[in-house]
């Protein structure tokens, strides 16, 4: 049995601390996969910058030469109404059925679970396993305490607690922010993505 963890985000772009966390998770929690799964671009929270085209071409650059990433265009392909994590949860469970599969997530994105902001939050919570990671001026067993849905489901391997022990938080809007303005934003990803950002004038 192996263990999988799913990585999602807008990754827009995909950035050195995307991979930095994806890696020290899959060390810390002895993950044999991570699985890069970009969001739909059609989400109504959310307006990606480039298109699906050049998110997935900059993934792929990214997690060349590393055997344990992959990326998986599971939820970039459907509508956005029709996506929850709930159901990407059960799309990777009967596609790993000899693994175990944990969603990875920051603490924030915790909170909302708690607050019953996402679609099906209770069978979500009672039904997975999640590696949630620490996040500046967010108690996560305090969140877990607080809240009916985490706290009945946690029987402790729900959630796997985990701090980077670092707080490095360079941000996708800040990178797409310094190219807008002529910035130099090069060692904040991975230098062949920074090349094909300034080859394609993406984020101008």
């Amino acid at each position: 049995m192996g263990k999988i963890g799913i990585f999602g985000s807008s990754f827009d772009p995909i950035t050195n601390v995307h991979l930095w966390t994806a890696s020290t998770v899959a060390h810390r929690c002895k993950l044999d996969r991570v699985i890069f799964l970009p969001c739909s671009s059609q989400r109504s929270d959310k307006q990606m910058h480039i298109s699906d085209e050049h998110r997935w071409k900059l993934i792929h650059l990214a997690i060349n030469g590393n055997d344990k990433f992959v990326v998986n265009d599971f939820e970039m392909k459907q509508h956005a109404w029709d996506i929850a994590t709930y159901l990407t949860m059960e799309h990777f469970k009967e596609k790993y059925p000899d693994d175990e599969v944990y969603f990875i997530m920051g603490a924030d994105l915790l909170v909302d679970i708690a607050e019953g902001k996402w679609k099906k939050s209770k069978e979500l919570v009672q039904e997975n396993k999640f590696i949630v990671m620490a996040r500046n001026g967010i108690d996560i067993l305090a969140a877990i305490a607080k809240s009916p849905i985490l706290r009945n489901s946690d029987d402790g391997q729900t959630f796997h607690l985990i701090d980077k022990g670092l707080a490095m938080e360079i941000s996708s809007t800040y990178i797409r922010d310094e190219f807008q303005q002529g910035g130099e934003p090069r060692y904040l990803l991975p230098e062949s993505c920074y090349e094909y950002i300034t080859i394609n004038h993406l984020y101008q």
